[in-house]
């Protein structure tokens, strides 16, 4: 009787041992038993995480270039649409002041013949101003559109030249 006292003693003992700590730790009993891993293994694991680590680098590196890039690309632009704003503002200056002129010129006349020729030089005048202004209107659009196309022609070759 006194082996089943003791067995029934250490039964109660590991039955209680084994609750307490499951209550400690509900999770330990789905823990995974610490075996030693072979070194193949180990090496493995060690170079895929080296080849993770390179490949995020050089993600985060193209990120960031793509990100300079954009900031270029939109200060170009913002530069460029501001000269061309400010140039439409030129122009409507000067074209807005000749008409004036013409107007002045206009309530100063004595004939009808000195208006058809006012207005007719007025006319001529003003074609020569339009066509000037829309040649250098479109002269700042073409060189805004070339500033600011670069820098991405100059990327897109360079990735294409890194792929290849």
């Amino acid at each position: 009787m006194a082996k089943a006292e003791k067995a029934a003693k250490a039964a109660t003992e590991s039955f209680t041992t084994a609750a307490e700590s499951f209550f400690k730790s509900p999770f330990s009993a789905f823990e995974f038993p610490k075996a030693d891993v072979p070194a193949a293994y180990r090496d493995f694991a060690e170079k895929g995480i080296a080849q993770a680590k390179q490949g995020y680098e050089r993600v985060k590196a193209a990120a960031e270039e793509a990100s300079e890039l954009v900031e270029t690309t939109y200060a170009t632009a913002a530069k460029g649409a501001s000269t061309y704003n400010l140039k439409v503002i030129e122009v409507a200056r000067t074209n807005v002041n000749a008409h004036f002129d013409f107007i002045s010129a206009l309530l100063s006349v004595k004939s009808p013949t000195e208006v058809a020729e006012i207005t007719q030089a007025h006319a001529k005048k003003a074609l020569e101003t339009y066509v000037s202004q829309g040649k250098e209107l479109a002269d700042i659009a073409k060189k805004v559109s070339a500033d600011t196309v670069e820098p991405i022609k100059a990327a897109s070759s360079k990735a294409f030249r890194v792929s290849v």
